[in-house]
């Protein structure tokens, strides 16, 4: 599990931090006893996590772009890094077909920007670069991805976090492994969690379509995906920064995805939650042309949990109900705050 003691006064540069798994980490980190310096974009959404979970004691925010050069060699003269979390990002296939230069230009560029910036960063221990499960390429196949498969992209989002993999692995070699600072990349599967109002996202539809009274419509409800809660990746995100800042051999790329029993379609995890919700209404199946997706994705976590004793903790329907309880919660007038930090409260107490 994580180690307190590393943590506490540890000098953290999270950038992405004002979105959805942004926002849980930096307040998980704030728990931590973390110093945390974070580098995003204003939030994108309404209402919007980062704002809810207010006020954050332990995070200093500078709002800016990746893709500004400037900016972000001023984020990291002031935040003095011991580690660095890199997850700003433009996180979404839907909107990555409409503005497929900008999401190359912040997947790619920005990446590049940060780490460029952090060639000369004193006291730099560690950098990981969160990526996707999505930069494999795909064969079609049902099979879950291991770390050694090749990597690919058949659309713009896919595309720019393979790039971003390949760009990763040669400023490493280039640049960093002579100076003793480990870099790597985490590659992580759907997640899900309490807070998340991003657009085109299935658990943020459900859960405005509820409100609404209306049909959740899905585009591929046969689909699978490797569904998790927000903080499975996060715990291991956290395991592997300590692992890297102390020199230990680990490897360079990681997978942190559930259980092949967990991997679920997307009607499976719509039915789940609305029963999770107490909720009567269904779903509908979307008609017409609809931009190309990957019928079957999964990824294989065996790397993870052998090399760093990281594990899944919460079952498929565990993460679906923890969803559906924190946004029960928030509506019935529980902060956000004191409703996530509960949730990571317990999921730390889980053996």
């Amino acid at each position: 599990m994580i180690e307190r003691a590393f943590w506490r006064d540890r000098r953290v540069l999270l950038t992405g931090h004002t979105g959805f798994k942004g926002a849980w980490l930096a307040l998980w980190l704030e728990n931590l006893g973390a110093k945390v310096f974070g580098l995003a974009l204003p939030p994108d959404t309404e209402p919007a996590l980062f704002a809810l979970l207010q006020p954050m004691t332990g995070l200093t925010s500078r709002l800016a772009d990746i893709r500004d050069p400037d900016a972000v060699a001023a984020a990291v003269a002031e935040a003095r890094p011991s580690v660095v979390i890199h997850m700003a990002a433009q996180a979404l296939v839907r909107r990555s077909y409409r503005l497929p230069v900008e999401t190359l230009c912040t997947n790619v560029m920005g990446t590049a920007y940060l780490l460029d910036s952090l060639r000369g960063a004193e006291g730099l221990d560690a950098v990981l670069v969160v990526t996707t499960d999505k930069v494999y390429r795909h064969d079609g196949k049902p099979h879950p991805f291991s770390e050694n498969d090749p990597l690919g992209g058949a659309d713009p989002y896919s595309a720019s976090k393979a790039a971003a993999e390949l760009l990763v692995a040669s400023m490493a070699a280039s640049f960093f492994a002579a100076k003793g600072v480990a870099m790597a990349t985490a590659r992580a599967g759907n997640v899900i969690g309490g807070g998340d109002w991003s657009e085109d996202r299935l658990i943020p539809d459900l859960w405005r379509a509820v409100r609404a009274g209306e049909p959740l419509q899905l585009r591929n409800p046969n689909a699978t995906r490797p569904w998790q809660h927000v903080l499975e990746p996060l715990c291991g995100y956290l395991q592997y920064v300590e692992r890297l800042a102390r020199g230990a051999d680990v490897p360079s790329a990681l997978n942190f995805g559930p259980l092949a029993r967990d991997v679920l379609t997307v009607g499976q995890v719509a039915d789940t939650m609305l029963v999770s919700m107490g909720s009567s209404q269904r779903w509908i199946k979307v008609g017409g042309p609809q931009p190309a997706e990957a019928q079957f994705l999964s990824i294989d976590p065996s790397l993870a949990m052998s090399s760093l004793g990281w594990r899944p903790r919460l079952s498929a329907s565990d993460a679906l109900q923890w969803t559906a309880d924190w946004y029960r919660a928030v509506s019935d007038g529980v902060g956000a705050r004191p409703a996530a930090l509960e949730q990571i409260r317990r999921y730390e107490a889980l053996s």
